[in-house]
């Protein structure tokens, strides 16, 4: 099977049997002490090898979905899908974390949890949105029957004067929203953050899914947010791409890297959907006319899943918030586990970590989106290594030596005398995939310029590597920069459920300076990579054997026949984030 072709039907398989687990071990919460039971049980003996030190996971079992993020108060509210009681997908949860830096956080207990005919068989994700009078509330879907039906709730804090906001409560007068006949009840869900239009109408939206292959994502207007009406058309539709989940959308500022949270027809807008056919996320850059209620992609952006994507890597279910504290739009994302079956997970006793929460603002150009890392993240830098004016010729390598590589922080900057030696691009590739460009150009394959970058979670020897490495190519009318994070040889582990693939993107960047930007985390079982500043990421979920701990290895290296100079290495040792469970 293709690389292609893998990272599109692995996880749809995975589901499938998670939800035969769901359906064959269904539980209904009737009651708080019924959680709690279940948040006492152990899963089997947690595995601290290839835990993250600074991602957010909970102490054990499984989490999905970020939920409803919001800054309310002071406090960064983080909700998430939560098995409580095992480490494979099922009987799902609203978990509840806050913070005061998005770093450093505190668990509290379940918001939401399954105990009303609203929400009997599942708790599903979801939005916040903050009311006038500084009152927030909580948008999410509810399961009510075996067939998996899907409707719309809302839930709203127990007490205001609570500055965590432990307790939510479920009104009775729920479901808000139910399908009507032209809505496949069980593609229905995921409701965003609501919007208020100038007309002082409410809107929300939902992913759906219309004759197998029809996105869609689905508007609801009201003038007091519980009493909705279905639009007659949806805000926006995309044929071929089957289900929309975790739809998002929300206006960008057309200069500058500060958020907005107002909906004018002046703004530039995201519209973003999780498929879960690909399991990848896609979105468009566009216009709202909010006369009509119709979101218009711009020319040029490609409206399918050849699209852009937030991530080109293990980044799914992605939620964005708007920080009035700091006048940012803030993105989360979760990554799930890259060993494929439910054992490799119920054998470590958890599953999934939400990955480092990233400030998202519109590109100069106007046609992407830029992602970095938000500021909060370098006070856990620690020991600091410094390389400048290093120059590697075809097959040589530099160690980064004085920090812990296996939990890091690493920006570069690569620059070169050239662009002659780039090899030139096939004009077959057009219509592939980047990774399985990737999958054909790897980092051990030499070529022309590139590839050159970084070999993390390394041996010495590199028996095993995850590399994250720039290769570029000469195209009819440009340059096309290729950002590659490899983990076929991540691991020495032979094991068919592992999921060892090339994740890869295309790069839009100007090489008249020559030169090339690469950040990457460095998390024990993860590496977040983030190429010329920020205009593709990439996230793999990688399993060294050998290179764990104080054993891994971190390089800088060229094997393309342009020589190659590292004008300048930052490295940083990274901390541990303080998660209290």
């Amino acid at each position: 099977m293709d690389y292609s072709s893998n990272s599109r039907w692995a996880l749809p398989v995975i589901l499938v049997c998670f939800f035969i687990v769901l359906l064959s071990n269904n539980v209904v919460f009737a009651s708080h002490k019924v959680f709690i039971h279940l948040q006492s049980q152990n899963a089997v003996n947690v595995q601290t090898v290839h835990r993250t030190g600074y991602h957010f996971q909970p102490e054990k079992h499984w989490i999905n979905d970020p939920n409803a993020p919001m800054y309310f108060n002071g406090v960064y509210h983080l909700f998430y899908q939560y098995k409580p009681n095992g480490s494979v997908w099922g009987n799902i949860v609203w978990a509840h974390s806050v913070s005061k830096d998005l770093i450093n956080w505190i668990n509290l207990e379940p918001a939401i949890y399954p105990s009303k005919p609203f929400d009997q068989f599942g708790t599903w994700s979801g939005s916040a949105t903050i009311l006038p009078g500084n009152k927030p509330v909580i948008l999410y879907t509810g399961i009510v029957d075996a067939n998996q039906t899907q409707v719309q709730n809302y839930a709203i804090p127990a007490n205001l004067s609570d500055p965590y906001l432990r307790e939510w409560i479920k009104p009775d007068n729920n479901p808000l929203i139910v399908a009507d006949a032209s809505i496949n009840k069980t593609k229905f869900r995921d409701p965003t953050t609501a919007w208020m239009g100038k007309d002082g109408h409410w809107r929300i939206v939902m992913g759906s899914l219309r004759k197998h292959s029809r996105g869609l994502a689905i508007m609801y207007r009201s003038k007091d947010f519980m009493k909705r009406v279905k639009a007659k058309h949806p805000l926006h539709s995309t044929n071929g791409t089957g289900n929309w989940e975790c739809p998002d959308f929300f206006p960008v500022a057309l200069k500058g890297t500060n958020g907005i949270d107002q909906y004018g027809e002046e703004y530039k807008y995201v519209l973003k959907n999780s498929m879960d056919l690909t399991r990848f996320e896609y979105y468009t850059l566009g216009k709202y006319d909010t006369k009509k209620d119709r979101y218009v992609p711009d020319v040029g952006s490609i409206d399918s899943w050849k699209g852009l994507r937030f991530d080109y890597g293990n980044f799914y279910a992605s939620k964005t918030f708007y920080d009035t504290s700091k006048n940012r739009r803030v993105i989360w994302g979760w990554s799930n586990e890259s060993d494929i079956f439910p054992e490799d997970d119920n054998a470590k006793g958890w599953a999934g970590i939400q990955l480092i929460p990233r400030k998202v603002w519109l590109d100069p150009s106007g046609k992407q989106l830029i992602q970095w890392p938000v500021e909060e993240l370098e006070t856990l830098r620690t020991q600091k290594v410094q390389l400048s004016n290093k120059k590697l010729n075809n097959g040589e390598k530099v160690e980064v030596t004085g920090i812990t590589p296996a939990q890091a922080d690493v920006e570069v900057i690569f620059s070169f005398a050239s662009l002659d030696k780039a090899e030139s691009f096939d004009s077959s590739w057009t219509d592939m995939y980047a990774q399985d460009v990737c999958g054909l150009k790897g980092a051990d394959v030499q070529g022309g310029l590139g590839p050159f970058g970084l070999a993390t979670l390394a041996t010495e020897n590199l028996e095993e590597n995850s590399p994250v490495f720039f290769r570029v190519f000469k195209a009819q009318q440009n340059y096309k920069v290729l950002l590659c994070s490899d983990a076929k040889r991540s691991t020495l582990k032979f094991n068919e459920t592992m999921y060892k693939v090339s994740f890869a993107g295309f790069v839009d960047v100007d090489l008249a300076d020559k030169k090339l930007s690469l950040r990457s985390l460095i998390d024990n079982s993860v590496i977040e990579s983030f190429g010329a500043g920020g205009k593709t990421c990439i996230t793999s979920r990688v399993y060294p054997t050998l290179a764990i701990n104080e054993k891994a290895h971190l390089f800088a290296f060229n094997n393309g026949t342009e020589p190659i100079t590292i004008e300048t290495l930052d490295a940083w040792s990274m901390g541990k984030a303080k998660i209290q469970y």
